[in-house]
């Protein structure tokens, strides 16, 4: 994801890694306008000590990855990277590497970032705050990735590695999961039924929600949703979300409502559905320049609600590479492209008729 000039690449052996070569929207019909995408030959990074270097089998397409390809919220310089939710197998493990008894032919995935663990903000519990964790933001979405030891988390052997490279979306999960604090019995509506919208409302199943609802208008996605434990479903193009969440909860709102949508025409529904004292998070990416209407008299002074996000997933992801065997994975990992269709891919992704869309950046004889 960084930008191909911000992280160290020795050597002469090359990789092929997808990178972003024009800013702008993959859809626009204006080819002047839009947006592009290319496998590129790049080194291959270097291993240092305490590293892992990983052949990559499989990177998943994150929402998020639009947004980088349409309008760069980060400021790379253009050429830059893309893919963070990775799975593969450890090749060459550095000679200090040794604290988590990792070793080559290890069935891995692992967080994208490595935190500094001495700034402010890591000292301070707030990990995602890391002032230098960009520094080791590789792009995932190639042959191989080198990473920082405590990066990486061997797979169950019940999780395959097309499953694996889900271990950063569960960790969102388990994140939201984290920041809500949801107590058994609440009544929790999440919008949006993408990849992460589908994964928390598993995790949030689990910690015992009633009258759990997801709010979403395609109605494969809403199908799923019933699949994992959902209890209503709302179709925002042909139902009145409002009258429909009074309907549901008795008139009182949901306890916590959970936005995955990342959808400007839908967020603002959303503090008119969660119940006085209720918990609002905002979970997805938004458009960078976006601004919510709020009316603070109603819902901040009158209904006291809590409104809060989520960024990264820090602490999580021990606790999402155990939680992976018990979440319904199967329906996310039936559509994958080759690194070399990676255009095909992004159309796949974009047109919204996929749960999720895997990248095959390596071919391995068990998968």
């Amino acid at each position: 994801m960084c930008a191909l000039s911000k992280y160290i690449l020795q050597g002469w052996v090359r990789m092929k890694s997808v990178a972003v070569i024009k800013i702008g929207n993959l859809a626009a019909a204006n080819e002047l306008e839009r947006g592009q995408i290319q496998v590129r030959d790049i080194p291959e990074p270097a291993t240092g000590d305490e590293d892992v270097k990983i052949k990559v089998a499989y990177c998943s397409i994150c929402g998020s990855d639009p947004h980088h390809i349409q309008e760069n919220p980060f400021g790379w310089d253009v050429p830059f990277g893309l893919g963070h939710e990775m799975s593969g197998i450890i090749v060459e493990v550095g000679k200090k590497a040794v604290k988590k008894g990792l070793k080559p032919g290890d069935r891995v995935a692992g967080n994208f970032l490595n935190m500094c663990g001495t700034c402010y903000y890591c000292q301070n519990g707030q990990e995602q705050f890391c002032e230098f964790a960009g520094e080791s933001n590789q792009p995932c979405m190639s042959e191989f990735v080198t990473w920082h030891e405590s990066q990486v988390y061997k797979l169950p052997d019940n999780v395959s590695l097309k499953m694996g490279c889900l271990l950063e979306p569960v960790s969102v999960a388990v994140r939201v999961a984290d920041k809500l604090g949801p107590r058994i019995g609440q009544r929790i509506a999440i919008c949006g039924g993408g990849p992460i919208g589908l994964l928390v409302l598993q995790g949030i199943k689990m910690m015992g929600a009633v009258n759990l609802t997801l709010i979403e208008p395609i109605g494969e996605r809403r199908m799923l949703a019933r699949k994992f434990g959902a209890d209503h479903c709302i179709d925002p193009m042909v139902q009145d979300i409002q009258e429909m969440a009074m309907e549901i909860t008795g008139g009182m709102g949901f306890d916590a409502v959970i936005d995955c949508s990342g959808a400007v025409g839908a967020v603002s529904a959303l503090p008119g559905i969660t119940s006085k004292g209720g918990t609002l998070m905002y979970v997805a990416m938004y458009p960078k320049g976006y601004e919510l209407p709020l009316n603070l008299y109603k819902y901040c002074y009158s209904n006291e609600l809590t409104i809060t996000g989520t960024n990264i997933s820090p602490y999580s992801f021990p606790r999402a590479v155990q939680i992976m065997p018990r979440m319904q994975l199967d329906d996310f990992i039936t559509t994958v492209f080759d690194i070399d269709d990676i255009e095909a891919a992004f159309n796949a992704q974009l047109s919204g008729k996929h749960p999720k869309i895997l990248v095959r950046c390596n071919r391995f004889n068990d998968e």
